[in-house]
């Protein structure tokens, strides 16, 4: 936290209980909640702190790349504090998004990169299916 804390005070922001409440948050889940999960979250602790605070703190916390927005496709983002460029694996039936380890895809990256002439930064992978408790309720 003391480094989230300085990188906000180097980017001339506040640091804020909420902004570091928000960050912890996202640090400490293999969730990737969406900004009203988030807000549901921490309501009782912050009980004055609302919904629009919630998501101009992700957006200042995206912009200074502490964490990452994803856009699973479901009419709502998903943030992550992992910023690393990974894959992410979405269940159609529960909404579930979990993290899938780079990796599995270096393979793929280096075909990329040697049938293009791209110089590649990054990626922003999702696959779609379902997890093992929605395969069992499917199946019953």
């Amino acid at each position: 936290m003391e480094e989230a804390a300085a990188l906000l005070k180097q980017k001339g922001l506040k640091v804020t209980p909420q902004r570091l409440a928000i960050l912890n948050l996202l640090r400490n889940t293999k969730e990737h909640p969406t900004a009203e999960t988030i807000y549901k979250k921490l309501a009782s602790d912050f009980p004055t702190m609302s919904l629009a605070t919630v998501y101009k703190t992700l957006e200042v916390l995206k912009n200074i790349g502490l964490i990452q927005e994803l856009n699973v496709g479901e009419g709502s983002f998903r943030y992550d504090a992992n910023t690393n460029s990974h894959p992410h694996l979405v269940c159609l039936g529960c909404g579930k998004v979990e993290d899938l380890d780079e990796s599995v895809l270096q393979n793929l990256i280096e075909e990329v990169k040697k049938h293009t002439d791209y110089r590649l930064v990054e990626q922003k992978l999702y696959f779609y299916g379902y997890c093992p408790v929605c395969q069992k309720k499917l199946s019953n």
